[in-house]
């Protein structure tokens, strides 16, 4: 531990990522267990929870299962933008919220660690520090190749995390709004891996909301300022349609602004559609992307419009 620690020094982290839960994380990271000497480092692929096992194991030191978010915000993504660990190096197009994220120590790292207590150290840690800032961006790059671009009016892109769930925001923007409303402007559109992908925050705060309430903001949010509608819309690709649970969320969130809600529903697919039709609340619509020019409208007596509100 104590030797982990200096090299969390040695390797430049700043001082909130020096202390022990860092240390057991880079340890891991490394399957370094107590009776191996750093000779013996390797690098296997490991996520969140097989780490925080690990730690457990060979260390005896218990997380409980909800310090998953402060191991992975506040270890593993200073980790790799330092460069000494890449993130799921197997896949880089792997989605941001994929159970299957792993971390591997970055290879020019694992050389130089396995000299640690030998006479090569010193010089090995002062070839990996002039090149770290370089494995950093070059580790980057491949990710950055798989973002998804969305494109937002004339001359604006934003980039979202790679996956399935981008995909589908970006069909919502692009092809869901230009064809059922015309002449819309996007407020909002969400990103697994930044929550805020992109959002128009004058608009958003005419509209009486906060920032801090990202947390509950539907996917992609589309306002009609001729027909004074705001379009929420859920892009589901593994959970999330609108039900009445989530409608009567929405619905107190935007509740106090005088504008009709119209609330929607998106599937990549009529496969995934299937697994959740049953869930999905009336008086709602439904879009699927590889049917972009239809809607399905779930009763009620209007199509593609706000009803009044309790």
């Amino acid at each position: 531990m104590q030797e982990a620690l200096q090299v969390l020094g040695d390797l430049g982290m700043p001082r909130a990522q020096r202390n022990e839960r860092s240390a057991l994380c880079l340890l891991a990271l490394l399957d370094l267990t107590p009776d191996k000497p750093w000779t013996a480092a390797t690098g296997p692929l490991m996520g969140i929870t097989p780490i925080m096992e690990w730690v457990r194991r060979h260390y005896a030191k218990p997380y409980a299962p909800n310090t998953r978010e402060t191991f992975r915000r506040q270890t593993m993504h200073q980790f790799v933008q330092a460069g000494i660990v890449t993130y799921n190096p197997d896949r880089p197009d792997r989605p941001v919220n994929s159970p299957h994220a792993v971390y591997q120590i970055e290879p020019a790292c694992l050389d130089t660690l396995r000299t640690l207590g030998t006479g090569r150290y010193t010089d090995q840690l002062a070839h990996f520090l002039a090149i770290q800032g370089t494995l950093a961006a070059r580790h980057a790059m491949p990710r950055s190749l798989r973002m998804v671009p969305l494109r937002i009016g004339t001359g604006t892109e934003v980039l979202l995390s790679p996956g399935k769930h981008s995909a589908l925001i970006k069909a919502l923007c692009e092809e869901f709004g230009p064809r059922f409303v015309p002449g819309g402007e996007l407020v909002y559109a969400g990103d697994a891996g930044n929550k805020w992908g992109y959002c128009n925050e004058r608009l958003l705060a005419t509209l009486g909301v906060t920032a801090g309430a990202h947390g509950k903001m539907p996917d992609v949010m589309i306002y009609d300022p001729q027909r004074r509608w705001l379009i929420l819309a859920e892009a589901v690709t593994s959970h999330g349609p609108v039900d009445a649970k989530r409608r009567q969320e929405l619905d107190a969130l935007f509740g106090e602004f005088e504008v009709g809600l119209v609330f929607v529903s998106a599937f990549p697919d009529r496969r995934t559609f299937n697994k959740y039709q049953e869930a999905i609340s009336w008086e709602s619509e439904v879009w699927i992307a590889d049917h972009p020019s239809h809607l399905i409208h779930f009763d009620g007596t209007r199509f593609l419009g706000p009803y009044p509100r309790p």
